[in-house]
């Protein structure tokens, strides 16, 4: 598919696509002849967002591996082998061993590596005590720090930055965050105006000024024009509960269902093809066979169903299009003259794709339903709302004995026992010891360091004099009964009756008295607040060359929130409403230290995984 969406943005995210893609090639050229990669498995998707394999092909790539220990088995004919990962030491080990059973073979390989987005002393070094570090005849930085996931997403796909920051108190993620919105303002501008809350927002800022100062000290400018207006940084930990609520929009079901990846959802090849269909029916497919299906705002069909109103109001839609199709399609059974059959003849491509695309949504919406429509997920919906309009949270909950007695999946469990934990402001010292105990005795004390892991980053905590949510949830208007969600007016739609907290809080930034109004609340969230307006910075009048075409003579101001921890496919959807609100005067770009839902935020601060 084109990424040709990525410029039809207030802000031309192709523009990072086309830099990357160009440092990327030129990296692949120091290395002259034949060539294989082998990827850092968490780097394969991401770059592919940003150079396909066809255009590596080109560049004499022959074939791609992920990395993993052993040997490797690479073709005589290769003369490069090249090694694109993450800084991180467990991945050096993995390169040592593939290093050492390579090195005796004839003929010799030229061994590279490219570090993303920068290099690692620590890394170099371990490659010198592995005895490997002087094969290599290129180290370099490939240095993309934000990935392009569509018009107005960028993520940096860094699993594990939550728990590195607020678990294990290494900042090296956030410094990596940092340099990324460094690199922003170098493409489009200095941004005038950063504000944010919590600890991690709190050192990004920091570690933002050190690299702006740095900078100006080598390159004195007075005055800049800037595209982005106002940078919102969010840390996770003071809105833990959004994450672990069930996505209800479109988009969000398919992450919570089936996962997305980099912008693709792997689905059973067999739903999306017809029985009658010879080459691939469900009579000679494998019952394993996927079909790898893409999802961003280049299909026109997805753009408008994927977070625009809540999954009840997407069956209406697919037939209302059906409908559509179906009338234009009925045109060329009428008398027509020359001109109208060259007409018709000019939209049949664009009507045979939207036809294509309308099956393939309407089977994606049936599977989704299939669950949808279950016992299990309306019960489970069901205690979740019940949690968060504050009923019965006090006490144990039935519903989460069930599940435990029944063994069901540990991550099913932990993500209500967190919600309950959290709209209760914690749990009595009481209830929270009965439910620990009961999660090891039926599923095992290994279980034990994921507990601890959960209470270290405020997920499972001991009841607080203040009842934070409770205030929260009043004077923000978190929860709201009386959402129309075929038709929303406001963003409680993402989870039928729940608006994020996070996006609550940028839409009370934009604002005329932004934060002001809240001094009563945000008292209530960890972390401190910062706001920083610096000087010498200046808004560009005229359209800047950096961002897309825009008929309006008064252009709404551009925010970009960067969610640093994660951020789900709800709360972007609740921030894309917000931007095309009819009253609104603001554009929403959002940057993520990566793409979660409750399942994958959960899994990053479990242990022992093997076991769960």
């Amino acid at each position: 598919m084109s990424s040709a969406h990525l410029s039809t943005g207030r802000l031309n995210v192709g523009i990072i696509q086309k830099q990357a893609r160009k440092q990327l090639l030129c990296l692949l050229e120091k290395c002259d002849g034949t060539k294989v990669i082998i990827w850092d498995q968490s780097l394969a998707g991401p770059i592919g967002l940003v150079a396909k394999y066809n255009l590596l092909e080109e560049h004499e790539v022959v074939k791609m591996y992920p990395l993993c220990g052993g040997s490797l088995t690479i073709p005589s004919n290769i003369v490069n082998i090249i090694f694109i990962t993450r800084p991180q030491l467990g991945l050096m080990d993995l390169i040592a061993e593939n290093i050492h059973g390579e090195v005796e073979k004839r003929p010799r390989k030229e061994f590279h590596l490219f570090f993303v987005p920068r290099k690692s002393l620590l890394c170099q070094k371990k490659l010198q005590n592995r005895g490997v570090f002087g094969n290599f005849t290129l180290i370099e930085e490939f240095k993309c720090d934000l990935f392009p996931f569509d018009n107005d997403l960028l993520s940096m796909e860094l699993s594990g930055s939550f728990k590195e920051f607020h678990l294990e108190n290494d900042p090296t993620c956030l410094y990596q965050v940092a340099q990324a919105i460094h690199g922003l303002q170098r493409l489009y501008g200095k941004i005038p105006k950063i504000t944010g809350r919590g600890s991690a927002a709190s050192k990004v800022w920091e570690l933002l000024e050190r690299l702006n100062r740095e900078e100006e000290d080598i390159k004195t400018t007075s005055v800049q024009t800037t595209t982005i207006e106002h940078l919102l940084l969010l840390d996770r930990s003071i809105d833990l509960l959004s994450p672990l609520v069930t996505q209800l929009t479109y988009e969000g079901l398919i992450d919570e269902i089936f996962g997305i990846k980099c912008n693709t959802v792997q689905l059973p090849a067999k739903r999306f093809h017809d029985s009658h269909d010879s080459k691939d029916s469900p009579t000679t497919m494998s019952l394993n066979e996927k079909e790898q299906i893409i999802l961003n705002s280049g299909e026109e069909l997805f753009a408008e169903i994927r977070q625009d109103k809540n999954f009840n109001g997407v069956g209406p839609a697919l037939s209302k299009k059906a409908k559509i199709i179906s009338s234009q399609f009925d045109e060329r059974h009428r008398d027509k003259s020359v001109q109208e059959i060259k007409q018709f003849v000019a939209r049949l491509p664009h009507m045979l794709a939207t036809k294509q695309s309308l099956a393939k949504h309407t089977t994606i919406a049936e599977m989704i339903k299939e669950v949808t429509d279950s016992s299990n997920f309306l019960e489970s919906l069901q205690v979740e709302q019940e949690l968060l309009n504050c009923i019965d949270t006090d006490k144990p909950n039935a519903y989460i004995e069930d599940m435990i007695a029944q063994q069901e999946s540990l991550l099913k469990v932990l993500r209500l026992l967190c919600i309950q934990s959290l709209t209760n402001s914690g749990l009595k010292p009481k209830l929270l010891d009965y439910y620990k105990r009961e999660i090891i005795q039926t599923y095992g004390y290994h279980h034990l360091p994921t507990i601890l892991n959960l209470e270290k980053a405020g997920l499972l905590k001991q009841q607080q004099s203040t009842r934070q949510y409770a205030v929260l949830r009043k004077a923000l208007r978190l929860t709201v009964e009386d959402e129309n969600e075929i038709a929303p007016k406001g963003i409680s739609y993402v989870h039928s009756i729940y608006a994020p907290l996070s996006v609550r809080l940028a839409e009370q930034l934009v604002q005329p008295n932004g934060w002001q109004g809240l001094n009563d609340v945000m008292g209530l969230l960890p972390g401190p607040t910062i706001s920083s307006v610096p000087v010498n910075v200046q808004s560009s009048g005229k359209r800047n060359s950096v961002t897309s075409e825009d008929s309006n003579s008064e252009r709404s101001k551009l925010v970009m929130v960067f969610f640093i921890g994660g951020c789900t496919f709800a709360e972007i959807s609740a921030l894309r409403f917000l931007s095309q609100h009819e009253d609104s005067n603001v554009d929403f770009v959002i940057c993520t230290t990566k793409l979660i839902n409750g399942n994958t935020f959960l899994t990053s601060l479990m242990e022992n995984l093997d076991s769960t």
